[in-house]
């Protein structure tokens, strides 16, 4: 199974993909963990990608897709994986489409999207600031994360929507109950 998980920020995509790596034994590859391990690890891409935060620029989509490339290739992600922050852009979605193919890797299962209002997110996002202790997610902050998220990465449901492959699933509700109308849509 070859999935990515989609949704704006604090939609529970960290909390329903560690579930479905969990349940259907498949690594969760997440793009921001595999950045930070590489910078630590000193690998090649790893220093190149550290140019750029260093500068706090956005890591050029190269870099990343190396990144996915080599991880899609390990052995635990033979039998499939999930995807969690990747693809961003459909440009990023094209890459990708394009290096599965030139991999001779089967092609995505699934783009799975977790749709929440706007205003429930925005719920969620203060509350778990509060409870963490992030003084820098603002209500402001919150609404202009959303924003960016609605302006570069919502394009991607079309995207997977003409590919055949988007699931949506309503991403209100209990813990549980999210997960069974994921696991339902799996």
């Amino acid at each position: 199974m070859r999935l990515i998980f989609m949704g704006p920020p604090g939609a529970g995509k960290g909390t329903q993909s560690a579930f479905v790596c969990t349940e259907y034994q498949i690594p969760g590859i997440s793009t921001g963990e595999m950045l930070r391990d590489a910078v630590a690890k000193n690998i090649p891409l790893g220093l190149k990608a550290k140019e750029y935060m260093d500068q706090g620029t956005l890591v050029p989509d190269e870099v990343v897709i190396g990144l996915v490339k080599d991880r899609i290739q390990q052995e635990d992600a033979l039998k499939g994986y999930l995807l969690d922050g990747f693809p961003r852009t459909v440009e990023q979605a094209d890459a990708l489409k394009k290096m599965l193919s030139e991999l001779n890797e089967a092609p995505l299962d699934m783009a799975l999207n977790l749709a929440v209002p706007p205003e429930l997110l925005v719920e969620r996002l203060l509350i778990r600031a509060q409870k963490e202790g992030r003084s820098d997610d603002t209500e402001e902050v919150i609404r202009t994360r959303i924003e960016t998220y609605n302006q570069k990465t919502l394009p991607l449901l079309d995207y997977y929507r003409k590919e055949g492959i988007l699931r949506e699933v309503n991403g209100t509700g209990s813990l549980e109950e999210v997960q069974s109308k994921v696991k339902e849509s799996l």
